[in-house]
């Protein structure tokens, strides 16, 4: 994921407006009770969070996504009615380090309920050097190819672990009800029902990648290590943080040597990126490009959603590895 830092007028813009509104608001979070018919008023950073937000409050909360539909979430930058919908929300769901604007409308804010999902399941570093010459350097005495790094920003892709995504949900989940008691019990449910789905598609994956003819696969960036990690796969990455720049000579040595040793035969481009890079690669390696989605955001949320977009990851990870 290719996370950028805000310019320093985006930052100061956004700080003179966190600040002019916490001057004329009268503080603290108001009772979710008379606000927009009693409904609850959470705004979610990006869709992620967004989905798991609709999923649990369900009729009891109104939702605003700071992140529009096909947009990369590192790409933005609040506007002063964002930060407005920040200030007054009775609740906030976002993953803390992945989108600066975010992180200091936040705290600016001194929102009451703010649910950071790397709280409840903090971040990993997965090295770029997964498959590569430094791999038993970088993963010298780690368990299952990840390394906590006190600290460390580490990689915000854990919606991508239905494990991860099922934790976060439950967090959620007992937010909502310590904020509006009265429908505590539908939030239970709505918890209760997501996991249970999230738990499912755990086994979906578990089961549709026990058996496959390699258990490597090349992506443009080091997006899916999560996902990797818990089924027992390796990830072999062209680039960390930045999917689009251009891999140096020894980096495309290293991929190459990889995808051989390990029988690998595609080269996977996410959807809100511009798959160039991918099939020049690809190209060179004489592999297959197809999608894998990381699922930063959805172009079209009225026809795909979390569980769908999985699942079509699921497909065609079988048919890169030549699952049986």
């Amino acid at each position: 994921m290719k996370i950028r830092r805000p310019s320093p007028p985006a930052a100061l813009a956004v700080t003179a407006v966190v600040g002019s509104l916490l001057l004329s608001a009268c503080g603290g979070v108001s009772s979710a009770a008379g606000k927009d018919g009693g409904k609850l008023e959470v705004v979610a950073s990006f869709y992620p969070m967004e989905f798991l937000t609709r999923q649990i409050g369900g009729e009891h909360v109104k939702v605003t996504d700071l992140t529009a539909p096909g947009v990369e979430p590192h790409d933005l930058e609040l506007t002063a009615k964002q930060v407005a919908a920040v200030q007054r929300a009775d609740a906030v769901v976002y993953l803390k380090g992945l989108q600066p604007t975010v992180d200091k409308a936040v705290a600016q804010s001194h929102v009451k309920h703010a649910v950071d999902a790397t709280a409840v399941s903090p971040l990993v570093d997965h090295h770029l050097d997964e498959g590569g010459e430094d791999e038993n350097e970088a993963h010298d005495g780690e368990q299952g190819h990840e390394h906590e790094h006190e600290g460390a920003t580490g990689d915000p892709h854990i919606w991508l672990d239905p494990t991860r995504y099922a934790a976060v949900a439950r967090s959620v989940g007992a937010e909502f009800a310590e904020i509006d008691p009265a429908n505590a019990a539908d939030y239970q449910r709505n918890t209760d029902d997501l996991v249970a789905r999230l738990t499912s598609l755990d086994g979906e994956f578990k089961k549709g990648l026990a058996d496959t003819d390699t258990r490597t696969f090349v992506t443009s960036h080091a997006a899916f290590g999560y996902l990797a990690d818990h089924y027992g796969l390796e990830q072999v990455a062209i680039n960390g943080v930045d999917p689009e720049a251009e891999p140096t000579p020894s980096r495309m040595a290293a991929i190459q040597r990889a995808a051989k040793e390990n029988g690998a035969t595609t080269v996977f481009f996410e959807a809100l990126v511009s798959p160039k890079l991918a099939e020049t690669v690809a190209t060179d390696l004489g592999l297959k490009t197809a999608v894998l989605d990381p699922l930063e955001g959805i172009k079209e949320p009225d026809r795909n959603d979390y569980f769908s977009v999985m699942r079509q990851n699921l497909t065609n990870l079988r048919a890169a590895l030549g699952a049986r």
